[in-house]
């Protein structure tokens, strides 16, 4: 038999993929939804390349192109978000 995944990957079913899709688009959310409205906060990017640049900003599209996300729901999330397509 071929194997499709990654050694390393994980494979989830049911109940336990549905509720790590819930959390993953339920955090996506909560991390934009309190940069939004007059009381809107701003966060603070700091890269972990070289130069290690910070920006602090309270653009919500940056925060999410900023972001390195592996839950399938929360990709979907962002693209709809950033108007992209997933891959």
């Amino acid at each position: 038999m071929e194997r499709v995944l990654k050694d390393d990957a994980i494979q989830e079913k049911g109940e336990r993929a549905r509720m790590a899709s819930f959390v993953g688009a339920m955090a996506i959310a909560d991390l934009v939804k309190t940069t939004l409205g007059p009381k809107g906060m701003d966060k603070i990017l700091q890269s972990t390349g070289r130069g290690r640049s910070v920006t602090v900003t309270n653009d919500g599209a940056t925060i999410l192109k900023s972001l390195h996300i592996d839950n399938p729901a929360a990709k979907v999330l962002v693209g709809i978000l950033l108007f992209e397509p997933t891959a």
